[in-house]
């Protein structure tokens, strides 16, 4: 029986070709959207964490009847008696009893220098103090090398901030902590850096609202500050100026010292408090290499999120004129920004 003739339906090697180039290019036009719909997802978490810190910030505010001081740092000219609380936590561990961390908050000794505590402790680190845009995947720990020196002789930083010496008998390296995205508003940088008792280093200089504080001192321990924030102190308005915000690390500096030190490191300032205005711009993206670990920055496109006194979040292009940003910073220079709603 003679066979018919039949059409055998199928693609050809080449449509095959055409058919995968074709998937492959709306795969690569889709990724960069599907990246962008992440991106604001995680924007948008990072905001309403700074709500929350903010929040938590202002109940301490409402119980202590003054901001959480950044750490305490006595001036280098005060009284020996008057030079307690080094290292003691930063204002992050302050504000633990207000974002539901009773348990934790208790844990902490603020009277207790902050590498002294147990490692659990210490890399503990609530959601709230992060961002999802850097931290997501990561595990939020990194390290302080506290010898000075190899005599633990001390020195400085690049700011010229000292570095405190210590006995080479009682050296410790590599002490771990957690870290975090968000730091103090420490202020502008009028009051100096040039190796003066009234540098913004010091207790009670920072021009901003979460500042270096000097402490009231008892049989050497560090009882209070004795310089106290209030909301009162902010005499620009709560609307204009910062409280806290994002700070800028390094893409390639994550978990580093200086750049981004425990965040409980109360001996290291930007570790838990930046700086803004003229001299000190916002950070323009993760790798600029104008901007340094005083610097407030994030990795967001959009801008950096800023948490401001009275409570609302406001996200800042980082190309904001410096001298706006540090009538942000200041408290009180007079200079009010009125901002859009």
């Amino acid at each position: 029986m003679a066979r018919g003739n039949y059409w055998k339906s199928g693609f050809t090697l080449v449509e095959l070709l055409v058919v995968i180039a074709i998937v492959g290019i709306l795969i690569g036009l889709l990724l960069p959207a599907v990246q962008a719909a992440r991106e604001s997802a995680r924007a948008v978490d990072c905001k309403n964490r700074v709500r929350q810190l903010a929040l938590a910030t202002q109940m301490h505010h409402d119980s202590m009847r003054y901001f959480p001081p950044a750490r305490y740092e006595a001036r280098p000219d005060a009284d020996p008696s008057a030079q307690c609380g080094l290292e003691t936590p930063t204002w992050l561990a302050r504000v633990m009893p207000y974002i539901e961390q009773g348990a934790l908050a208790a844990k902490w000794d603020l009277s207790k220098q902050w590498h002294q505590h147990p490692l659990e402790l210490r890399v503990v680190v609530p959601d709230i103090f992060l961002c999802p845009s850097r931290r997501a995947g990561t595990n939020p720990v990194g390290a302080r090398d506290l010898r000075t020196s190899t005599a633990g002789s001390g020195g400085t930083l690049p700011c010229g901030c000292p570095i405190r010496p210590r006995p080479t008998s009682t050296v410790v390296t590599n002490v771990q902590g957690a870290l975090s995205d968000y730091a103090g508003n420490h202020g502008d940088l009028t009051p100096g850096a040039v190796g003066a008792p009234t540098d913004f280093y010091y207790g009670g200089n920072g021009t901003g609202v979460i500042i270096s504080v000097r402490p009231e001192c008892k049989d050497g321990l560090a009882i209070a500050p004795y310089d106290r924030i209030k909301m009162a102190s902010v005499s620009d308005g709560t609307s204009s100026t910062f409280l806290f915000g994002e700070k800028f690390v390094p893409q390639d500096r994550v978990g580093e010292f200086p750049e981004d030190s425990p965040a409980y490191d109360g001996d290291h300032l930007p570790a838990s408090a930046r700086l803004a205005g003229p001299g000190l711009r916002l950070a323009h993206s993760p790798t600029d290499v104008l901007a340094d670990m005083f610097s407030f920055g994030s990795w967001h496109p959009s801008g950096v999120h800023f948490a401001l006194v009275d409570g609302s979040v406001r996200v800042f292009d980082p190309h904001i004129d410096t001298k706006v940003l540090g009538s942000l910073a200041n408290r009180r220079d007079a200079r009010v920004v009125e901002l859009e709603n």
